[in-house]
């Protein structure tokens, strides 16, 4: 079954055909349907190319007096050859393109460039673009972190220009778009972000904000090359807090560390007493050892130490 209805309106016209058969469907499945539809046409759109842009934009031509005006711009070139040539030869350098409009439509799906191009005075147009990695800075922002801390946020955004034609055509100031776009994906970025994944992920950070930015400056003909997070300023109030943390942590640390030293120690002198209980003689050179270190100190006070076997045989009496 085929069907077509039309509908004139003051300046549009809307035509409407169906074609196949007709089949029952429920209510869940229309909506399912219609919301589908409603959701593909503006993807696609928004993935349109530039190439089938300007291939569109040409079909319809110059029209009959388009080109009388491209023909009589042309006469005039040469009519006035040698007066005329040096404003109709341009000169683009090695990192530079030339996106041309004929009476505002672009002639060509490349760009000119580099080197000579032609134009007509009267009838071109053309606008260079810088293919040169540009950046900037990002100005600081103030935002709040996944658990409710205010944080002070700056970085820097690389980018550069792949497609001079969707630079011009598809964004009004390329540069300008990129840095607020890039304000506004910081605070999204971060804003999903708790403030331990802020310090210690900053190149994750970086990577999720390039590919935000990099979904969006496709269409332009922009391709952003990296995103740095430069400087986290926290409040000061809770800078102290962090540093009184970290060091009650370091002092906790230091007691752990010297308590283990401590039973490595005790465990040490019990495996030296066991051994010099073994021999009396190892305990002799002991006492001898000791009164050299204490003379060696020039103390006044003197030790006579006692004999093991007096010290035994007392301890045996009791």
């Amino acid at each position: 079954m085929s069907s077509c209805a039309s509908e004139t309106g003051g300046k549009s016209q809307v035509q409407v055909c169906f074609t196949g058969s007709i089949t029952q469907a429920t209510g869940a499945e229309m909506i399912s349907a219609t919301s589908s539809t409603v959701e593909m046409v503006p993807q696609e759109k928004r993935r349109a190319n530039t190439e089938d842009y300007v291939e569109d934009k040409n079909s319809g031509g110059l029209g009959c007096f388009g080109w009388l005006l491209v023909i009589l711009s042309f006469l005039f070139v040469l009519a006035t050859f040698p007066i005329t040539l040096f404003s109709c030869v341009k000169i683009v350098n090695e990192y530079e393109r030339a996106v041309i409009f004929r009476l505002g439509r672009i002639i060509s799906k490349k760009p000119k460039g580099p080197g000579l191009f032609f134009i007509l005075r009267c009838t071109d147009t053309f606008v260079k673009v810088d293919l040169r990695t540009v950046s900037f800075n990002i100005p600081p922002q103030e935002l709040l972190t996944k658990d409710s801390v205010t944080v002070c946020v700056d970085g820097v955004v690389y980018f550069r220009v792949y497609c001079p034609i969707s630079c011009v055509v598809n964004v009004s100031n390329a540069t300008e778009s990129t840095r607020q776009l890039a304000q506004t994906t910081l605070r999204n970025v971060l804003g999903t972000k708790n403030l331990s994944e802020l310090l210690s992920d900053r190149e994750g950070i970086s990577h999720s904000m390039q590919e935000a930015l990099d979904e969006v400056t496709k269409v332009w003909g922009i391709k952003v090359e990296r995103v740095e997070i430069k400087d986290v300023k926290l409040p000061l109030q809770l800078q102290r807090a962090m540093a009184a943390e970290a060091e009650a942590s370091r002092e906790a640390r230091a007691k752990i560390i010297a308590a283990e030293g401590e039973v490595k120690a005790s465990r040490a002198l019990k495996e030296a007493s066991l051994v010099i209980a073994e021999s009396p003689s190892a305990l002799q050179l002991r006492y001898l050892q000791t009164l050299s270190t204490i003379s060696a100190e020039k103390n006044s006070t003197i030790i006579f130490p006692l004999p093991i076997d007096i010290l035994q045989g007392f301890m045996q009496s009791k």
